[in-house]
């Protein structure tokens, strides 16, 4: 075994002008020699709360045929790659969704509860009020260590003003993440502008097209730096870091050329840089979150998949009726078989990002070993807008999770209670989250 001189701190940043490039956990960030010591790299606990809208297909072809070991269903069938690292668990339940007096208003309440089992004020105004959620508790903890605390991340634009859904304020369905009980935090779709969070110092339309326009890589500025560095790292962490630059340049790339395509041709309302293909947004955002999860930018990441209400069309994967539409299938077979391949898609999709985490190095395995994550929504069964039987599907290593499993809850179990779970796995510790009654084993 080579053993390189330099020894690293694991918050070693490359700097250069314009630019703040983190690194990704190498063995020079550990001290030669000592007993496990990847391990003491791969300690980093990590979590991810993943929303889709209207629920699934409330029936086998999403719910496993068995209880304890895993059988996947047909649309959970794309999760096989990475079968026992996932565990399906049916029964949870937001109560604090239900209309408690407020009437019509389901899709506002799922997203608004789902990560703290508070009911919010029904309002139009600005005057929203919510809980704290898992995902901001955490923050909190783990943020400390990382430049960036959380990330709050999706694909449909950010709606704050007016109503949404019968009284509603559409600042509830358009996130999942809230700081505070009345700061809901909204999020960011322009995947330019989270690159530039992540490794630039500004965000804006203007600079990304400037740094366009010159055809200019952001690692450009660190060139020298980063020379610097490879000469004096191992063999191994030569080959982690020729990576590594390889996937920020061809990120980089990939947001320039959806940037120029703008340019071009670009519907009125639709912000600069953002991909027009839903695809093509969509593992645009994904690769950026691993990316933050790599180079320890953050722990923390909300992702909301699409708004509740959300009546996108999928011609990608045979639906060219919009998924609200096809939620609300009133039993019609046809309509319900539509349903079932947009749940499928999202889950084929979701999977190349959970294998994606799977397959990268960290400590002593991989970064979906130490991490946590939550593919979900608030709503059970759409075409009813039920808040029972939530769809949950939670990922991670075997220090975290037993794999390959499904557990079914007694209902109706609290989805507070699985947050705990979570929260206690990556050492957060809190007592209650609204509703919960007690955390889960796992």
């Amino acid at each position: 075994m080579i053993i390189t001189k330099m020894s690293l701190p694991r918050r070693t940043f490359l700097r250069g002008l314009g630019a703040t490039v983190a690194l990704p956990l190498l063995d020079a960030m550990v001290p030669a020699l000592t007993p496990l010591a990847k391990a003491a790299g791969g300690s980093v606990r990590r979590l991810g709360f993943f929303y889709f809208p209207h629920g699934q297909v409330d029936d086998n072809r999403w719910t496993p045929a068995t209880e304890g070991k895993l059988e996947l269903s047909p649309i959970l069938s794309a999760f096989a790659p990475v079968q026992q690292k996932t565990v399906v668990l049916t029964g949870l339940c937001q109560k604090m969704a239900l209309p408690m007096g407020d009437g019509n208003g389901d899709h506002s309440r799922a997203t608004s509860t789902w990560l703290n089992g508070v009911h919010p004020k029904k309002t139009e105004s600005g005057d929203v009020r919510g809980g704290v959620t898992a995902d901001q508790v955490a923050a909190a903890v783990l943020g400390k260590d990382t430049p960036l605390a959380s990330l709050e991340l999706g694909l449909d634009g950010r709606s704050i003003v007016g109503a949404c859904e019968n009284g509603y304020s559409c600042i509830y369905p358009s996130t999942i993440a809230w700081r505070t009980p009345t700061q809901p935090l909204l999020v960011e779709n322009n995947p330019g502008v989270v690159f530039e969070r992540m490794f630039g110092d500004g965000g804006s339309s203007e600079q990304r097209k400037i740094q366009m326009r010159n055809n200019r890589s952001i690692l450009d500025s660190v060139t020298e730096e980063l020379g610097r560095l490879q000469r004096g790292l191992g063999a191994a962490d030569r080959t982690v870091m020729g990576d590594y630059v390889e996937s920020v340049r061809e990120v980089e790339q990939r947001i320039q050329r959806a940037e120029r395509a703008a340019e071009i041709a670009v519907p009125p309302d639709r912000p600069f840089g953002i991909p027009l293909k839903f695809e093509e947004h969509l593992e645009l955002m994904f690769d950026l979150q691993v990316l933050a999860y790599r180079t320890d930018i953050t722990r923390v990441v909300t992702f909301l998949m699409a708004q509740e209400t959300s009546n996108r069309t999928y011609p990608e994967c045979g639906v060219p009726a919009g998924h609200h539409g096809v939620s609300h299938h009133g039993g019609n077979p046809e309509t319900m078989a539509q349903f079932a391949k947009v749940n499928a898609y999202h889950a084929l999709l979701f999977s190349k990002f959970v294998q994606r985490l799977d397959s990268l190095p960290d400590g002593d395995g991989s970064l979906l070993d130490h991490s946590l994550i939550l593919y979900g929504g608030g709503l059970g069964d759409g075409n009813g807008h039920t808040h029972f039987n939530l769809p949950a599907v939670l990922f991670g290593g075997p220090d975290l999770i037993k794999g390959g499993r499904h557990i079914k809850y007694a209902e109706p179990t609290p989805m507070g209670n699985l947050l705990l779970s979570m929260l206690d796995k990556v050492g957060v510790t809190t007592s209650e989250l609204g509703d919960s009654a007690g955390p889960l084993a796992l």
